[in-house]
């Protein structure tokens, strides 16, 4: 990233007002990247890609003003940099304007907390190393709790044949895995679940749902402290513990921030994830074919979606520091970046336009840099078993309703499927005995293999029959 003291600066006259360049625009010629006219949002990115190029004015909630990066290169070149692109959004010029409403959107996600999002260097190490140790689950024990969670929702829907895989399903699966690494009773994860989608939909609900979230995590806190735990935990090894232990001596507010941060960022693309993918199964005939036949794999799959569909579109979690350039745009320092995570995975100088890419693991869903996702193989794990015990265990699944009668939701930073009503032939006996509610763990996380009657069966034993044609 370089600065050309000769490029254009953005604060240059824009187009005027009816423009056709910018007809969907606004009259200073920034587009809304949310709200109507911001949905569907792909075709609005690549609208955007062909007007500006690698970087787009634009307006986030609240008509705040932002750039958007749309290149591939650029969302990498941004997201390595902790020196032009910081973190931190007390060097947000709105921040510091008081511009940013306490009921915004924009706040859960972007204002200064003490965690590591919104740091960089140093403190940046400090807070990512307790998070990557306190996420350290032993991958069997893992594997088996997920597995037992998968079977059992399944087993509640079993009877009637039918079901909604996102309500039953997808939006469940990831709930009670966190609760459980957390130590969280089972019980009181619906309720959480609901104040982390209202979070994370970019409405006047936001603020509310991030104080129900932050309140929640307070108490479990308290919990902690005070010796209490909850049978599933693993003696004091669960999440919570973990980071109040760890060597990085984390503070108790940085401790309750991090708690609301992992469970946010790895329920709602978790969630987002298994519901895309299995729409992908139910409604393109190669892809299913192509999965049940062995050519590709569950892992291949997923990577495939993760380009095509990434769970999060948009990230607005960059600050310029300083007047910095980005492509062939100047951009003042203070302002708001918005990192297009999706239009960069589609950018033609990434990938052929149309071209699957399975093999590739050079997506950026997870983000690049010193903030990638450190709980990535978490969310990939349950994704792929959840998908994996579906998939196995119930016979000829299909959509009880035609792909474009889907109903979706925009969340501004993302897209989410509503609901997934299916119909099944029949439901095949879990690959293991006792699926009902999972076991009390033992007191430490044994290192021992997993044991047989824990795998799943392997996706090339499965039959075709699985996926009506």
């Amino acid at each position: 990233m370089t600065d050309h003291p000769n490029s254009p600066s953005p604060s240059g006259p824009l187009p005027p007002p009816g423009c056709p360049a910018h007809a969907h625009g606004t009259a200073d010629g920034r587009q809304r990247i949310y709200g109507p006219e911001a949905e569907p949002l792909g075709p609005l990115l690549e609208r955007l890609r062909a007007e500006y190029g690698e970087v787009a004015p634009v307006l986030v909630p609240g008509d705040i003003p932002a750039w958007l990066v749309l290149g591939y290169n650029a969302v990498r070149d941004v997201s390595v940099s902790s020196s032009r692109a910081v973190c931190d959004s007390r060097h947000g010029r709105v921040y510091q304007q008081g511009l940013v409403p306490e009921d915004s959107p924009l706040r859960p996600m972007t204002e200064y907390k003490p965690l590591a999002p919104f740091v960089d260097g140093e403190p940046l190490a400090r807070l990512r190393s307790a998070v990557i140790d306190g996420l350290d689950f032993n991958r069997h024990s893992l594997r088996r709790y997920i597995t037992r969670y998968a079977d059992r929702l399944i087993d509640d829907f079993a009877s009637r044949r039918t079901a909604d895989l996102v309500t039953e399903y997808a939006a469940q699966l990831p709930a009670l895995v966190l609760a459980w690494m957390y130590g969280l009773p089972e019980e009181e994860s619906p309720a959480l679940v609901d104040a982390v989608r209202d979070l994370t939909s970019g409405s006047e609900r936001a603020a509310e749902g991030n104080a129900f979230v932050t309140r929640t995590m307070q108490e479990l806190l308290r919990r902690r402290k005070s010796g209490q735990t909850v049978s599933t935990t693993f003696g004091g090894r669960d999440f919570v513990s973990r980071l109040l232990a760890h060597e990085s001596h984390l503070t108790d507010d940085e401790v309750v921030e991090h708690l609301r941060l992992v469970f946010v960022a790895g329920y709602t693309p978790t969630v987002a994830l298994i519901a895309n993918t299995v729409v992908q199964i139910l409604t393109q005939r190669q892809f299913s074919r192509n999965l049940t036949s062995g050519q590709m794999t569950l892992p291949e799959a997923l990577n495939r979606v993760l380009w095509d569909d990434p769970p999060i579109g948009l990230l607005p979690t960059r600050w310029a520091a300083g007047d910095m350039v980005v492509g062939e745009q100047r951009i003042p320092s203070g302002e708001m970046i918005v990192l297009g995570i999706e239009a960069a995975n589609a950018d033609p100088t990434a990938r052929e336009p149309g071209t699957p890419v399975p093999h590739s693991e050079a997506h950026l869903a997870f983000g690049a840099g010193p903030h990638e996702c450190p709980g990535r193989d978490i969310g990939m794990a349950i994704a792929e078993i959840g998908i994996e015990t579906l998939l196995t265990r119930l016979e000829e699944l299909e959509l009880t309703v035609t792909q474009g009668e889907l109903r979706w939701q925009s969340a501004w930073v993302s897209q989410r499927l509503e609901e997934l009503p299916v119909r099944f032939s029949a439901v095949q006996q879990a690959a293991r005995k006792g699926t009902g509610r999972p076991a009390a763990a033992a007191s430490t996380d044994s290192q021992a293999p997993e044991a047989a009657t824990d795998r799943q069966p392997d996706s090339r034993t499965r039959k075709r029959s699985l996926l009506r044609r």
